[in-house]
């Protein structure tokens, strides 16, 4: 039997008409991590589902000390009060992040906003006694505030671009594996901190990116985008700047970006954006899932009898955790490290273990005929929730 959410808990704002729900999915070692969204479309089985999968990628992340939760705020997360409603909801669940429930940013909230609200609360990074009361610890925050702050990997910042990075060397790991051809041909849905990182680590890799999608539309050309430029002139919340696009780029409607042909497509927006209405007209024969829940079930059966491989989301997407679970715990020392080699050691971390457990599953896949999908359940199931910290 699959494992239930421990814990689920309802806020309702008093000054508008905001809702939110945290979701602890299991606490291993008392403690459990994931991010904070907001959208006007989030739900409570939204916010259920999302705690789900971090239980899933935590596992397939190696941890000893964390299990899964999520956080979302069904509102509009470009109104002008959207920080007070966050402010407000944060106040509202501090009891319960304070028992071990260790909250950060997601769509719409960034993490840093989530910091520093967590320090006027008197919270800071959220811990458990015992971690408290450990100096490896202590230390370990020290880093990850450097982290944070500090550290940049080709021309990124650190938080920003971990997860794409992560996303890339899944799909290129995932592509190897079916043995495919170099040079392979990319379209993504999304073009944030995510999307931009993502594509940027495929171009550097020799990968042909010929389609971007954002909330305006497609942008695309057969022989490849002009990525670095892309990258370098996108505005804010992830839109890309049209005075950018060449004279050869074609533009069309966002809702046809999983129709053009490619070899590689990646949704890095948001959930469920691969349905039963649409699976059907994927072209591509590798979908790698850099937003969190971006295929329904239904979509799952059309891509299986298709013969679509998945790499998914809770291992291509692993990154943002990955680095707070290895700063954090110590299991990447940076303290003695320059700039530059400490945020190489984090990338490397991250990377290779996102390589080592996509592999692992293809492998799987390709011995026991299993949907990818499947196997990756199979392997990374959650421990069983213990105790939040009393």
């Amino acid at each position: 039997m699959a494992n239930k959410p421990y814990l689920v808990v309802e806020w309702n704002d008093t000054e508008t008409d905001a809702k939110g729900w945290m979701c602890a999915y299991n606490f291993v070692n008392h403690y459990c991590g994931g991010g904070t969204r907001m959208h006007p479309t989030v739900t409570k089985e939204e916010v259920i589902r999302l705690a789900t999968t971090m239980g899933y990628k935590y596992k397939a992340c190696e941890s000893l000390t964390t299990g899964g939760c999520k956080a979302g705020i069904a509102y509009d997360y470009k109104a002008p009060d959207a920080p007070d409603v966050l402010r407000r909801f944060l106040t509202a669940t501090a009891p319960v992040i304070n028992a071990g429930v260790s909250i950060g940013g997601d769509l719409g909230v960034d993490y840093s906003d989530v910091l520093r609200i967590l320090d006027d609360l008197g919270i800071g990074i959220p811990q458990t006694k015992a971690m408290k009361e450990d100096p490896d610890i202590h230390q370990g925050i020290v880093n990850h505030d450097r982290a944070e702050k500090e550290l940049t990997y080709d021309g990124f910042k650190m938080y920003d671009m971990i997860t794409g990075y992560g996303v890339a060397a899944a799909a290129d790991e995932a592509w190897k594996m079916k043995g495919g051809k170099e040079g392979a041909s990319v379209i993504i849905q999304g073009f944030g901190c995510v999307g931009a990182s993502c594509v940027n680590s495929l171009n550097n890799m020799g990968y042909k990116v010929i389609g971007i999608a954002d909330v305006n539309g497609l942008v695309y050309c057969k022989d490849g985008l002009d990525i670095p430029k892309l990258v370098a002139t996108r505005l804010p919340k992830g839109e890309l700047n049209k005075e950018s696009f060449e004279d050869n780029y074609e533009i069309y409607p966002n809702s046809q970006w999983l129709e053009k042909e490619c070899d590689i497509l990646i949704p890095a927006a948001l959930e469920d954006v691969i349905n039963k209405d649409n699976a059907d007209k994927i072209k591509a024969s590798l979908l790698v899932e850099a937003a969190n829940i971006p295929t329904t079930p239904e979509a799952d059966a059309i891509l299986r009898k298709n013969g679509v491989d998945v790499a998914v989301d809770f291992i291509s997407n692993l990154g943002g955790i990955r680095i707070y679970e290895a700063v954090i715990f110590r299991l990447v020392k940076i303290e003695d490290m320059n700039d530059e080699d400490a945020a190489a050691a984090i990338v490397k971390d991250t990377v290779d273990l996102i390589r080592k457990q996509t592999r692992r599953v293809f492998e799987e896949s390709k011995k026991t005929g299993e949907f990818t999908r499947d196997v990756a359940r199979r392997l990374f199931t959650p421990d069983k929730s213990d105790t939040p910290d009393m």
